[in-house]
């Protein structure tokens, strides 16, 4: 088995952090656009290894398995990064006052997020959703500028 850190997941998460901080999350399309372009065949194995080993999803609430892998500093372009394995609805709804960025990744089936089939899904300022899996289970990677979410 791989053995991983939160530290070399950070580092494998700069250069999606890096895009997020330099184009901001207003024009959600052109930036899931520019994070698409980005190779993360090596973040995402590293994510697997470190879920399969108990670490990344250690906290479970409402049949969701969650974890955070950084607080928003220097070393993330100023963004947390937290990572959910979930297969249906979360518990509520929550707004993010400054966007949102998911890498989304395929544990079974052919799961959607928020209805849609994309590796990165972006959210702009002051969005609002209750956050959904549907058609399987996925792993998703949480880019928060600022660390900024509000729960309802």
């Amino acid at each position: 088995m791989l053995e991983v850190s939160k530290d070399d997941l950070i580092r494998l998460c700069a250069p999606i952090t890096t895009i997020i901080a330099e184009r901001g999350t207003a024009d959600s399309a052109a930036l899931e656009a520019a994070l698409e372009a980005l190779n993360t065949d090596q973040l995402e194995a590293t994510a697997l290894a470190a879920m399969v080993a108990g670490w990344l999803t250690p906290k479970e609430a409402g049949g969701v398995k969650f974890g955070r892998i950084a607080k928003a500093d220097a070393a993330t372009h100023g963004h947390s990064i937290d990572a959910v394995d979930m297969n249906g609805p979360a518990a509520g709804p929550h707004t993010h006052p400054n966007g949102e960025v998911e890498l989304c990744i395929d544990l079974q089936g052919e799961p959607r997020f928020d209805g849609r089939r994309k590796r990165f899904i972006a959210y702009p300022p002051g969005s609002r959703h209750v956050p959904t899996v549907s058609g399987g289970r996925m792993l998703i990677l949480y880019f928060l500028p600022g660390g900024a979410i509000v729960f309802e």
